[in-house]
């Protein structure tokens, strides 16, 4: 019977071992054949979130991967991942590219490789529509706590103010929703995030308002691995087709509420 059990045993290990070891194909210009592998941080709306049923990704980025995808001949899959670590995975082939509204910069170019610019953005002050607190630019934060979320183009921003000698009380957040919770519960003053992303909070029953918007200063881009020159091609080729047929405006149009689409 221990004979048996031991054959038996080292028979299960074999198949295992031959399943585990199996690996899925590499594509042309993919890191798995047919699929187009997506990062994105799943708690930033209107650019990606989850459906009421808290599985179901959705948002800007998330139908456009799938029209890149499309386009390609592949099929998205969407990789929720946390913002802090999205571009190092990235860099270790988590996934093919990063869509989540992620800004094109000088510095990020150094490290990998950017699509042509797809959405144009700036910086938006939001308060509770209640407030009465004298708001209608950034200077004019001295003294508030602000709150928004870290390791982004609104972080960046306050940092520049910060720099030039404005005194507010920073508010840091690992997703952009926490800091709109924190200012509902009257815990912050302001929240300062990128204005397409406002537009998720903002409408006839929010609980927020407006007051300032800035000019559309970043961009942006699906951003590739350094190198993979052949699938920035492919996404440029794809963007280019979908903005000429007009499918991107209606994407932005729906999302959004207004064209902001950037590919010329």
């Amino acid at each position: 019977m221990k004979k048996v059990l031991v054959f038996a045993g080292a028979a299960l290990i074999a198949l295992c071992t031959i399943g585990c070891s199996k690996k899925a194909e590499k594509g042309e210009f993919t890191i798995e054949k047919g699929l187009f592998k997506v990062g994105m941080e799943i708690g930033y709306p209107p650019l990606e979130y989850y459906d009421v049923d808290g599985k179901t990704p959705m948002g800007f980025d998330v139908e456009l991967s799938k029209l890149l995808a499309k386009k390609m001949g592949l099929e998205a899959e969407v990789i929720d991942t946390a913002w802090d670590g999205i571009f190092a995975g990235l860099e270790t082939n988590k996934y093919d590219a990063v869509i989540a509204g992620a800004t094109i910069t000088d510095e990020r170019k150094n490290s990998m490789d950017f699509s042509v610019p797809y959405v144009g953005n700036g910086q938006a002050l939001i308060l509770k529509k209640d407030s009465k607190l004298a708001v209608s630019k950034p200077e004019d934060l001295t003294g508030l706590k602000v709150a928004y979320q870290a390791e982004t183009t609104s972080d960046f921003f306050m940092e520049k103010l910060a720099a030039k000698g404005l005194k507010f009380e920073p508010c840091e957040f690992d997703k952009v929703l926490n800091a709109y919770d924190e200012l509902a519960f009257g815990r912050c003053d302001v929240v300062i995030s990128d204005a397409l992303v406002s537009a998720a909070y903002l409408g006839p029953d929010s609980k927020f308002k407006c007051v300032w918007v800035g000019e559309a200063d970043d961009f942006f881009g699906v951003a590739v691995k350094k190198g993979n020159t052949v699938l920035v091609d492919k996404v440029n080729q794809a963007l280019k087709e979908l903005a000429a047929d007009g499918t991107l405006s209606e994407l932005s149009k729906k999302i959004f509420g207004a064209d902001l689409i950037a590919v010329k």
